[in-house]
């Protein structure tokens, strides 16, 4: 069946046939963040374009156009689709840490945020870290890559001490080239000056 259905996805969730469900049925479900794409089901016989949340078809066979587009409800779609939802890997936590001007010190209220992150690395076990380290614009391009990825280091330097495994940290430096809020150059902006953590 794999040959006769093409799928073309710009975010969201596509089910297919899996526990009690028909053999041959597709959802459109929407991703973690509420993100809904979109997908084709094609036959021989023709198709049917999915793209709105759980909207779902059936396909006889290879010949046979797939059927009438349907609506199912969240409880129709966890009824048949339970084990393929449960297989689903948690999203990814972001969290978004600030730090005080041309400085490596976290502002008092991304101090706090800390114990957050350390909980939810132990919660998940996670083997999958990445902290990326951000500036501003004001000073040279290099002093901010620098910068950035010394911000980063130091809070990869905190989690590891706080028993998060070094080997499952990437440490990253994007300096003034990914603002939050895009500036001129040389202009403070203090939602540029952080570190992103995100834990898979």
């Amino acid at each position: 069946m794999k040959k006769i259905v093409s799928m073309f996805i710009s975010a969201g969730l596509i089910l297919l046939s899996s526990g009690c469900a028909p053999k041959n049925m597709f959802v459109l479900v929407p991703d973690p963040d509420g993100n809904v794409g979109q997908m084709e089901v094609a036959t021989e016989g023709g198709k049917q374009v999915l793209t709105q949340a759980n909207q779902s078809v059936q396909v006889k066979d290879k010949k046979s156009p797939p059927s009438q587009i349907t609506v199912l409800s969240d409880e129709e779609i966890r009824s048949a689709f339970s084990e393929a939802l449960d297989a689903q890997p948690m999203p990814p936590a972001t969290f978004i840490l600030y730090f005080l001007k041309d400085s490596n010190e976290l502002s008092p209220e991304s101090n706090a945020l800390l114990a957050q992150i350390i909980e939810t690395i132990e919660k998940r076990k996670s083997k999958d870290i990445v902290i990326t380290g951000h500036s501003d614009t004001v000073g040279s391009k290099e002093y901010n890559y620098r910068l950035s990825l010394d911000r980063a280091k130091v809070l990869s330097d905190i989690l590891v001490a706080n028993g998060a495994a070094a080997d499952y940290i990437t440490v990253a430096s994007h300096g003034e080239g990914n603002p939050l809020v895009k500036t001129e150059d040389d202009v403070e902006e203090p939602k540029n000056r952080r570190v992103e953590v995100v834990v898979k």
